[in-house]
């Protein structure tokens, strides 16, 4: 008797051959299409929408579709777009709505597929012009389409089809600013911004944002054309789109200071005057800018003035980053009493007030727009929860991104509140970010997995979309937890080779180089993290059996086993792919990921190759205190510094140590920075602090149980500055109590206060909002200490 299992693979073959022929023979076999447009379309659309429809088949399949003056004969289907408006095409009827449907709403659209004495019609009917390109997007984003599918060309649509749709938000954009702390956008073609629009236009998104002034006197290295062109460049690639037109324009200077007043006016007067499309003002109130709002509001009032002489339709918008309580009373003040008709909204970012208040208390007549961090990880206004310090020392803050299911979180909190959103970006690496945003800012329930299958049919392949889609999901879920502990960052860095060496018809393809070189970076990194932190292990066993005859010979042997990290490095297969990769991006899209071969404004902006093989353990201190040991005369104190660092994470038994804010090794920490200001950057990325000490809060909450009720305890404390220790809610006062960096501070915890077998110790903030936040005390690590 044959068994079953025999016949598995072949049975999977012919249900999936049974599958496509019948979905096959649903389909609508667009190959010898042609299209039809309603001469009701204005202009620019009407030559816009049939080039991206056509100029985007092409690419992906080789075919180019014919435009036709009217209704071809039978067997020849067409794509027609028309205008909700229309009742006929060339006397043929429009198909119908309800007349109040999705397709009748500002920017909305219907998709229908009809069939009519043999032809078989593709109608996308817009209800305006941008209707018509979104609905043309959408059908871009659902046609199979591949240059050789079993062996010949695709382009298919999987009929029949019906669907309108209209945003939920007026505004969906991003910012794209041709200046020299971006990662890559200093480094674009005007041809390369004109397909990023588009295709941010084909995934629903209406607006872009430039920053027009910032680089004119100091251009990036990376430029194509001067500053001052592009901008201009941009208004005229937002024109042919019909997109928004956005910028972004800070004073960074005393307004009060009338020259320098008058000489900005006039550069935007200027600005106004060049631009063919501009629809919005944006000026921060702060960051940057340090202007009182009696200052500002005036001035941005001036520059409404002229704006409207120009373009008479564009609005003025303001943030309140920055402004203090007396500042923002004072703004909202000026509301009630001015009821300014020439201010169209407000802008809430990074260090605004929170967006609920904002909405609560700003009057309905004024919009409200969010300006979302997308491109950032670290100190920053959505960051990484519980991001190991591993990946915040090497990919830091602006790396390769794609967050979809966190971001379809913070954009579902705060969308609510809002009118809808342009994006902060810094560069092409928060690519999935934006496509993310853009797509639930048009459906806010549309599915986070669909987005990502959209994604990876429309620039990858139609085939690949659900492989991808759980890709880019897996490189979203390597950045939870202690780094160490998760094993699924292998398993996505496997997904992802056997995706690279089955397709690589696309190793040019930008965001594929994107997304390979995170699974690869990532991979790297726990290999690298797991190994150094094993030789750190052992060279602490050895500094802890050191004794007054072996103390050099024991910090020589430390030395040596934890430098072997650079020494014996491991993983070149995988370190030479990253290096390849990074250059391939540069190549293809600008990213600048490397000092030495990139020349970026500075680390800190994606140069992720600058800090690959940043220590993972602490060698670079353990040599700069062994040098500080050397030189210490007592050898008694010599061997006790030996052992605070032998035993500095693992103290003994009935004793316990937390890193404060690493996901690895801070279990009892129970609070986080919510805007990860507790990830030290330091010393341009290349720090020689101890590992630990690079990670921090201000007040930090810990809890401990199983306490032995009849034991005391001491509480230590590593830092900077101050540190107000409370244990159940009691103040206690110090015994010892240094000020100084990676110095201590103890405290004898009360008997009475562990007699139930368990604490709760926080610490009260001290005043200091007379400094900069990164001058503000530092709590780093804290031990609770059981004595003899």
């Amino acid at each position: 008797m044959h068994s079953p299992t025999r016949f598995k693979p072949l049975i999977t073959i012919l249900f999936f051959l049974a599958t496509y022929f019948q979905c096959a023979a649903q389909s609508i076999d667009l190959k010898n299409a042609t299209w039809i447009i309603s001469p009701n379309i204005s202009s620019p659309m009407k030559e816009t929408a049939p080039a991206v429809l056509t100029e985007e088949i092409v690419k992906r399949t080789g075919i180019t579709l014919k435009t036709a003056a009217g209704w071809p004969k039978a067997n020849v289907p067409v794509i027609a777009l028309v205008l909700t408006s229309d009742k006929t095409l060339l006397s043929r009827n429009v198909p119908a709505g309800d007349g109040n449907g999705p397709e009748s709403k500002p920017e909305g659209y219907r998709i229908v597929t009809e069939t009519t004495g043999g032809n078989k019609t593709i109608w996308v009917i817009g209800a305006d012009a941008r209707g018509v390109l979104f609905g043309t997007g959408y059908l871009l984003r659902h046609l199979k389409m591949s240059k050789a599918f079993m062996g010949k060309p695709l382009l298919e649509l999987a009929g029949p089809v019906n669907v309108a749709s209209s945003p939920a938000y007026p505004i969906r954009g991003h910012q794209l600013g041709y200046r020299s702390t971006a990662n890559t956008y200093d480094a674009w073609t005007v041809a390369q911004f004109d397909q990023y629009i588009r295709e941010l236009a084909i995934f629903g998104s209406n607006a872009v944002e430039g920053i027009p002034f910032h680089e004119d006197d100091k251009p990036s290295s990376h430029f194509k054309i001067p500053a001052r062109e592009m901008r201009i460049k941009m208004s005229e690639i937002c024109r042919k789109y019909d997109m928004d037109y956005w910028v972004w324009t800070p004073a960074e200077f005393e307004l009060a200071d009338k020259a320098k007043r008058q000489k900005e006016l006039d550069l935007h007067e200027q600005f106004y005057q060049e631009c063919p499309r501009l629809d919005h003002i944006f000026f921060p109130g702060g960051d940057p800018g340090d202007n009182h709002p009696s200052e500002v509001l005036p001035f941005i009032h001036e520059l409404q003035t002229r704006l409207v002489k120009h373009h008479p339709k564009a609005k003025m918008w303001i943030s309140l980053q920055g402004f203090d309580t007396e500042q923002i009373d004072y703004f909202y003040k000026y509301l009630e009493t001015e009821k300014p008709t020439w201010l169209q909204g407000v802008v809430s970012g990074p260090g605004s007030p929170p967006m609920a208040e904002t909405r609560y208390r700003l009057p309905k007549q004024y919009q409200h727009r969010q300006y979302p961090d997308i491109t950032h990880s670290v100190r920053c206004e959505f960051p990484v929860e519980h991001f190991d310090q591993a990946f915040a020392l090497t990919l830091g803050r602006e790396s390769v991104n794609p967050r979809p299911f966190a971001f379809a979180k913070i954009h579902a909190k705060y969308a609510p509140f809002t009118d809808g959103f342009v994006s902060y970006s810094d560069g092409s690496h928060d690519d999935v970010n934006k496509v993310l945003w853009s797509m639930r800012g048009w459906n806010p329930q549309a599915d986070v997995h669909g987005i990502m299958e959209e994604y990876a049919s429309f620039f990858f392949d139609h085939t690949l979309d659900a492989a991808v889609a759980n890709g880019i999901e897996g490189l979203e879920q390597n950045w939870k937890g202690p780094l160490s502990e998760n094993g699924g960052v292998g398993m996505t860095y496997i997904n992802w080779r056997i995706l690279e060496k089955t397709e690589e018809g696309l190793a040019n393809n930008w965001r594929w180089q994107m997304l390979l070189l995170r699974a690869y970076y990532d991979q790297y990194t726990r290999l690298r993290l797991i190994r150094e932190q094993e030789l750190e292990k052992q060279a602490n066993a050895i500094l802890a059996a050191a004794d007054l005859t072996t103390i050099t010979k024991s910090m020589d042997a430390a030395l040596a086993l934890v430098n072997k990290a650079d020494q014996e490095p491991i993983e070149r297969d995988i370190y030479k792919h990253i290096v390849d990769l990074s250059d391939a991006l540069y190549k293809s899209i600008g990213l600048q990921t490397s000092t030495e071969k990139h020349k970026p404004r500075n680390p800190e902006r994606g140069v992720v190759m600058d800090f690959v093989n940043y220590p993972l353990n602490n060698r670079w201190w353990l040599a700069d205190e062994f040098e500080k040991i050397r030189k210490m005369t007592d050898p008694d104190k010599q061997l006790a510094r030996l052992k605070t660092i032998a035993l500095w994470e693992n103290p003994g038994p009935g004793s316990y140590y937390d890193d404060i804010s690493s996901t690895a090794k801070g279990p009892r920490v129970k609070t986080i920075s919510e805007d990860a200001t507790d990830v030290a950057w330091w010393d341009n990325g290349m720090s020689r602090k101890r590992l630990s000490t690079q990670l921090f809060q201000r007040e930090p909450e810990l809890d401990y149980d199983n306490l032995d009720p009849h034991a005391r305890y001491i509480i230590r404390v590593a830092g900077e500055g101050d540190a107000l220790l409370r244990v159940d809610g009691r103040r206690l006062s110090p015994i010892i109590y240094n000020k100084e960096p990676e110095t201590f501070k103890e405290w004898i915890v009360p008997l009475s206060l562990t007699r139930d077998g368990k604490i709760s110790v926080t610490f009260d903030g001290p005043e200091e909002s007379h400094l900069n936040w990164r001058k503000q005390s530092k709590i780093s690590d804290i031990w609770l200490l059981k004595q003899p």
